[in-house]
């Protein structure tokens, strides 16, 4: 049976807070990272700024931009056939929220979207799957999108590696939570897109999600770490080296950063 309007919506709401949950098994501090991301977007854009959503997944962010200022307007960006559905079916009818589909290791994924210029750029736990060169590209051409005075801000798995063992305590403490948290039921990052691949309304986009980026509910093979960068140092170093005028780190915990870059 084809399932109504209000039945799609109420799907689309079940899937955006299904993986928020998701995420915060993983991060317990999301939102206090994108509340302080959105209080940096206000304090140096204003209350109605053109933001670029980018690798936006389910529209986490733009979901909470919109509720802080519900006079910006939004470029949701990602390439994830499944993450993009959830999106769009959020955001149904809302006027405010463009998409556009692009592989942001494609040099002309500037492309597709729809304007020339943004007065920020936003992303959050994405550009850690980009390795040093790609990323490094990636920076420069941010620097190009935004205006003069715009910013740029990523929220991302990052840390200080100058403290070692401050940083192992806590893991340690991190990650007994996370095991109590899955006896209780919480899901990871399998068992949600197995979840997710089930339902009749996503199952076409899990197919083609797993035909083009790999399928997440297998175990990764044991292939050797890439070339990805972990310090919050490089990112602020290779930002200023990319063309901004200012970047630094305004918000971190034990293991993730928010890092700003002024244009």
């Amino acid at each position: 049976m084809t399932p109504n309007v209000s039945t799609e919506r109420h799907n689309w709401q079940h899937w955006q807070s299904s993986w928020d949950r998701q995420q915060e098994w993983y991060m317990p501090d999301r939102e206090e990272r994108f509340r302080v991301m959105i209080d940096t977007v206000e304090a140096l854009t204003g209350r109605s700024p053109r933001v670029l959503d980018l690798a936006c997944g389910t529209g986490s962010i733009a979901d909470r931009l919109l509720r802080r200022l519900p006079d910006a307007d939004v470029t949701c960006v990602d390439i994830d056939p499944l993450l993009l559905t959830i999106a769009r079916g959020h955001f149904t009818g809302d006027t405010r929220v463009i998409f556009a589909e692009a592989d942001l290791t494609d040099p002309a994924w500037t492309r597709r979207l729809p304007h020339a210029s943004y007065d920020a750029v936003v992303t959050a736990t994405a550009l850690h799957w980009l390795d040093t060169e790609p990323l490094t590209r990636l920076y420069g051409t941010l620097a190009g999108l935004l205006r003069e005075g715009g910013v740029f801000l990523n929220a991302d798995h990052m840390k200080d590696e100058s403290a070692p063992r401050i940083n192992a305590a806590l893991h340690t403490l991190h990650t007994e939570r996370q095991r109590q948290q899955r006896e209780k039921g919480s899901l990871d990052w399998a068992d949600w897109w197995r979840d997710a691949a089930r339902d009749p309304l996503l199952s076409d986009a899990a197919s083609e999600r797993f035909a083009l980026l790999g399928d997440p509910r297998q175990p990764r093979a044991g292939a050797p770490r890439k070339d990805r960068p972990t310090a919050t140092r490089w990112h602020l170093e290779t930002l200023l080296a990319q063309g901004f005028g200012e970047a630094r780190q305004v918000w971190c915990s034990a293991s993730d950063a928010l890092v700003a870059a002024l244009r």
